[in-house]
């Protein structure tokens, strides 16, 4: 992940995200956990990005990570706006392409993508560029997280009504955030209107992955040191169900991987699940 993405660049762990999500329907057996195509699309990489050895058959089980928590933050989405849910919000939204796929559902919503200044320009000229212009109800928030800009009232600034329930999901940031940085978030969300519920996920400490996974997890957090945005946030689950319910949050649960794996990977035969203790799922309501 680059620290300072321009309009013209997108954050190379969001485009790991995007084609990730796209090789998934490629290299894995039907039928799909999630479908993205347009990830890929906003990403135009270049014509060999399978090759790439974050593409490779070694990360297969960090890729079925990716569209499992993908899939159960719609699911879940899908729910909530059934009940009446109106806002949902996008932490460090990347190339997240919801509003693109699903344009039934994302206009009965308010959907606010945060992200840096230079990623959200970049994905605004993207989705212009490829003919989808910006939905009536999406607002691409940028918000300068190194300068301190506070990203709650950028929110609010952009139409959020924080007396409305939301749907707030922050997948793959958690653990480039410090302790303190994930608890003042925590706090902020806690403190929205009743029936507000926030996904998150995170880190599990890597000592605690199996073997054959921490390699990979090794690996990732190299790269991500090297990049300037290293891995600094570990969190055991009822370490961070503990954080939560310190927060503010009325009810609050651990997503497994396992859990994941039961309910999107079961019937599958071709052996793809997401890696246990890796990363996980917070589920806190207001």
């Amino acid at each position: 992940m680059t620290s300072e993405p321009t309009a013209a660049e997108p954050d190379n762990t969001a485009v790991r995200v995007a084609l990730w999500r796209a090789l998934h329907l490629e290299a894995d057996a039907p039928p799909p956990v999630f479908e993205d195509t347009i990830g890929l699309a906003l990403a135009a990489p270049d014509a060999h990005w399978r090759r790439r050895p974050d593409m490779s058959p070694f990360t297969r089980a960090f890729r079925a990570s990716i569209v499992a928590r993908a899939r159960f933050v719609e699911d879940l989405l899908a729910e909530q706006l059934a009940r009446g849910l109106r806002q949902y919000v996008i932490l460090g939204a990347g190339l997240d392409s919801f509003v693109q796929r699903q344009p039934q559902l994302a206009a009965q919503l308010r959907v606010f993508e945060i992200d840096k200044p230079g990623a959200s320009a970049w994905k605004r000229q993207r989705l212009i560029a490829l003919g989808y212009g910006i939905a009536p109800g999406l607002q691409l928030v940028p918000v300068d997280f190194e300068a301190g800009e506070p990203w709650f009232q950028r929110l609010h600034d952009a139409g959020f009504d924080p007396h409305e329930p939301a749907l707030l999901a922050s997948t793959g940031v958690s653990m480039y955030l410090s302790r303190e940085a994930i608890a003042d978030t925590l706090r902020q969300i806690a403190k929205l209107a009743r029936g507000s519920t926030l996904v998150m996920s995170f880190m599990l400490p890597i000592e605690m992955a199996p073997p054959e996974v921490r390699p990979g997890i090794e690996r990732a957090a190299a790269g991500a040191r090297a990049n300037g945005t290293p891995f600094i946030s570990f969190f055991r689950p009822e370490e961070m169900l503990a954080l939560a319910r310190e927060a503010g949050f009325r009810e609050v649960a651990h997503v497994s991987a396992a859990q994941l794996a039961q309910r999107y990977f079961a019937a599958r035969n071709d052996g793809l699940r997401p890696p246990d203790n890796s990363e996980e799922l917070l589920v806190a309501s207001c």
